[in-house]
């Protein structure tokens, strides 16, 4: 993992993201991380958006969490209702 201090991050955002395949490459402001470049396996532009929209996660978390106290519906029950 790289870490480079905001001030000093003269590099181009090229150069950064060849050093992503040694490990992340964290972003600090006066000692705190602020930004990341991580490596992206198996995700399309589509999976990166939602994977970081708040309320879509949130949605999510609703969804399980609902699942999780109901039961849910079998996939059995499913298929037997939409064929």
């Amino acid at each position: 993992m790289k870490v480079v201090e905001k001030e000093k991050a003269t590099g181009t955002l090229a150069a950064y993201t060849e050093e992503v395949g040694n490990g992340p490459v964290v972003v600090t402001d006066q000692g705190k991380p602020v930004a990341v470049l991580l490596p992206i396996e198996n995700a399309d532009l589509e999976t990166v958006a939602l994977s970081t929209n708040r309320a879509f996660i949130e949605l999510i978390e609703r969804s399980l969490a609902r699942v999780r106290s109901e039961r849910g519906i079998s996939s059995e029950e499913m298929r037997r209702r939409f064929g």
